[in-house]
């Protein structure tokens, strides 16, 4: 697992060295192993490496046997031995056993189709001196990034917007659609970023360069179709299902160095964590978190499984005292983001990276085998609509006349608030209304002078022209595809890549494999949901190894009590932040609508958590690459 940045100077002048460092440096955190450099000319690559396969021979940028192509990537190919015996047999010569090696060659046997011959994570950026291109690419989830940056003399790329801040003749230019978008989520959808003219390159996209022209063209080679059903029986599924996800464990086993898991006690890392125990018939570090309010504390599950499958378990208990993590998150991940689950996830890295290099995660299930309660409360909320509208209105209206004020919104009473909200919005707006962070009415009321009276594109119509481009005609189905290409890579693939990478450790995530991802798309969504039950072909396929306290337990996400950390420990810092804030001196959130959410939310008249933390992490990214306050 690496960092990978490049400059190309359009006017032809040389790379400045120094600034290629600088660049590089940004991503040590990355690569801490080795750095390694490539420069001719107006052409410069950078790489930084953490060493996983091959620890003596991967030194990146790493080249042809003719020097007309060079390569710096950031991953791990699962396939690399199938694809490097295929290019021997063609008459390739390999130097390493390293996979990245492996990329080089493909691409002068295949040139830009070598990526359908990939399987694995990845984003890597190649340069052809012949065909004077620089060609970019990134895996079919999106487990690992990859950003770009074009100006009139530059055309400059890296894995995190940290590296890009760094070059002199980057402009730090806000994009106002993206705050807009991330108040209502969380993060920025998309392929666009905090800063104007940067983007992302797409998960299953590949963007050409072309250095003679400097024109920039983009394909997408890789998407998942939830029309094209499998027609196995449920006995035949679940067989399928066990040999690709077994598969998948068995191919992230790869390692030079010391691997482990991430055991949360839930139903998708247990699994992951008994596969392994079983392919390895040994014992296996096995890691989790815990706080001391037993509402947010899986411990008690994670040592079940951990006993069950006799690995060395190691737990650690998270304590909310230290603020300046979050200027520390807020650095790493570039531009706002406040999924508060990256406070846990990065700990857990944290402890995990002094114990082992490559981590195995759970991540991705409840997307492809619908296990989010949402997509439960959905299929239910459309027996509403047989209501006249009038009438329904009216019911919510009473019924939220009389419940209490909302102070904790994880408790009964605040979910019963938030569902009744979602009943009252039409079909299109209802899955936006469960996962928006902020209403229409207080985003009015919140952004400051600079977000108002633009023609900016609302998050609601943003994601109602994602749905419009989904392949699945099943409403649940179409919720779980706009997931995998929105919510998955934009909030969850980018909070375990960042928060791992932060403490350089790899972390790999078996339900990301493509061919697992194809087949669960595949299934009719009976096989996965059912009027009670999420994930139900996943949970039947693997009851043998599933402890029976896992199994039955009620669904429990990586969250943390946010609410009581804001009204006691993060109290005063939060007040102090909140009394001077740059985003509003900058014009983007009114000062006084922002310090009354917090107020009304110290006095328990509502719980503002999880918006009050959307403010402070943008806050926060805001002094550190912004006002430098």
């Amino acid at each position: 697992m690496c960092g990978l940045s490049g400059i190309i100077n359009l006017d032809q002048s040389p790379v400045d060295a120094v600034i290629l460092k600088q660049m590089n440096d940004a991503l040590r955190h990355r690569g801490p192993n080795n750095d390694g450099y490539y420069q001719e000319n107006n052409i410069g690559l950078a790489h930084r490496r953490l060493s996983i396969i091959d620890i003596f021979n991967g030194t990146q940028p790493m080249r042809n046997e003719d020097k007309s192509v060079y390569i710096v990537f950031n991953g791990e190919i699962y396939n690399h031995h199938s694809i490097r015996n295929t290019l021997k047999s063609k008459g390739h010569i390999f130097l390493s056993e390293c996979d990245t090696e492996a990329i080089v060659h493909a691409y002068e046997e295949y040139g830009y189709d070598c990526i359908s011959h990939l399987e694995g994570m990845f984003a890597f950026a190649i340069y052809d001196s012949k065909a004077q291109i620089v060609f970019l690419a990134r895996d079919r989830m999106g487990e690992k990034p990859l950003f770009y940056y074009k100006t009139e003399k530059n055309f400059i790329f890296a894995s995190e917007l940290q590296s890009l801040t760094t070059n002199p003749s980057f402009k730090k230019e806000i994009n106002l659609h993206a705050i807009l978008h991330y108040l209502s989520i969380q993060y920025i959808p998309e392929n666009k970023t905090i800063y104007q003219n940067v983007f992302k390159v797409n998960p299953a996209e590949i963007v050409i360069f072309d250095l003679k022209t400097h024109s920039l063209t983009k394909n997408k080679y890789w998407k998942v179709n939830f029309q094209k059903k499998e027609k196995n029986n449920y006995k035949d599924a679940q067989l399928k299902l066990r040999y690709l996800l077994n598969d998948s464990v068995k191919r992230r086993l790869m390692s030079d160095v010391p691997l482990g898991t991430f055991l949360s006690g839930g139903i998708d890392s247990t699994i992951v964590t008994g596969i392994i125990s079983k392919l390895l018939n040994r014992e296996i570090n096995t890691f989790t978190i815990g706080f001391d309010s037993a509402k947010y504390d899986e411990r008690k599950f994670a040592n079940i499984a951990a006993l069950s499958y006799g690995s060395i378990h190691h737990e650690k208990i998270v304590v909310p005292t230290d603020f300046s993590i979050l200027e520390k998150l807020a650095r790493h991940y570039g531009e706002p983001y406040a999924d508060s689950s990256m406070i846990p996830t990065f700990l857990l890295s944290q402890f995990a990276s002094q114990e082992i290099t490559v981590a195995i995660s759970g991540d991705g299930a409840d997307e492809l085998f619908a296990g989010y309660y949402r997509y439960l409360l959905y299929r239910y909320s459309t027996l509403f609509d047989y209501i006249p509208a009038k009438l329904k209105n009216s019911l919510i209206l009473q019924i939220t006349k009389i419940l209490p004020k909302m102070k904790n919104e994880r408790s009964k009473c605040g979910n019963l608030q938030r569902i009744l909200l979602m009943l009252t919005k039409n079909k299109e707006e209802r899955y936006l209304s469960i996962i928006n962070r902020c209403s229409s009415n207080i985003k009015n009321e919140l952004i400051g002078e600079r977000l108002k009276n633009q023609n900016i594109l609302s998050t609601e119509e943003f994601f109602k022209s994602e749905m419009s481009l989904l392949s699945s005609s099943n409403k649940i189905e179409k919720l779980m595809e706009l997931d995998i290409g929105n919510y998955l890579p934009g909030d969850i693939l980018t909070k375990v890549d960042i928060a791992s990478m932060a403490n350089s450790l790899e972390l790999r995530t078996p339900f990301m494999d493509y061919n697992v991802v194809e087949f669960a798309a595949s299934l009719p969504l009976s096989y996965k949901q059912t009027h009670h039950r999420r994930k139900k072909i996943l949970i039947d396929t693997y009851k043998d190894i599933l402890p029976t306290e896992i199994m039955n337990r009620k669904k429990s996400g990586f969250s943390l009590p946010l609410g009581d950390w804001f009204r006691n420990e993060w109290k005063n810092k939060t007040f102090e932040l909140f009394s001077n804030l740059a985003v509003s001196e900058s014009g983007l959130i009114n000062q006084k609508k922002a310090n009354s959410l917090f107020k009304e939310h110290l006095a328990l008249n509502a719980d503002h958590s999880q918006l009050l933390f959307s403010i402070t992490m943008l806050e926060l990214w805001h002094r550190e690459f912004i006002s430098k306050k």
